[in-house]
C-alpha cells in the first residue's frame, strides 16, 4: 500500500508537469498557474527523492496538498477548452478495458441430418 500510494504521487507530479507542457494546451494555460503547479510538482518530487521511506499518509497527504493546487487549474482549462484533452491527467483509476463483446462464450450447436 505504502508502494501503491508513492507511485501515484509520483505518477500525479509527472501526469501534470506534462500536462503543462503539452504543445496543444501551453497557450490556454496563464503563465502564472503553469509556474505554480511546475513549482509544486518539482517541489514535491523533490519531497519524494528525500523520503523514500515516508508512511503511507504522507504520501497521500502530499498527494492531497498538490490537488488543492492542480485541480482548480485544470478544472478552469477543461472549463475553457470544452472539455478533457486526451491523456487525462492522473490516469482513470477504476476504468479499465470494455468488456468482451458477448457471443462465442457458448456451446456451438450444429445441426445434423
Amino acid at each position: 500500500e505504502c508502494i501503491s500510494a508513492k507511485s501515484g504521487l509520483e505518477s500525479y507530479c509527472f501526469n501534470m508537469k506534462s500536462t503543462m507542457e503539452d504543445a496543444n494546451l501551453k497557450d490556454k494555460i496563464p503563465d502564472a498557474d503553469k509556474t505554480l503547479i511546475m513549482d509544486k510538482c518539482n517541489a514535491t518530487i523533490a519531497w519524494l527523492d528525500g523520503n523514500q521511506t515516508a508512511e503511507k499518509e504522507e504520501f497521500e497527504h502530499k498527494q492531497k496538498e498538490l490537488e488543492a493546487v492542480c485541480n482548480p487549474i485544470i478544472q478552469k482549462l477543461y472549463a475553457s477548452t470544452g472539455g478533457a484533452p486526451g491523456g487525462m491527467p492522473g490516469g482513470m483509476p477504476g476504468a479499465g478495458a470494455p468488456p468482451p463483446p458477448s457471443g462465442g462464450a457458448g456451446p456451438t450447436i450444429e445441426e445434423v441430418d
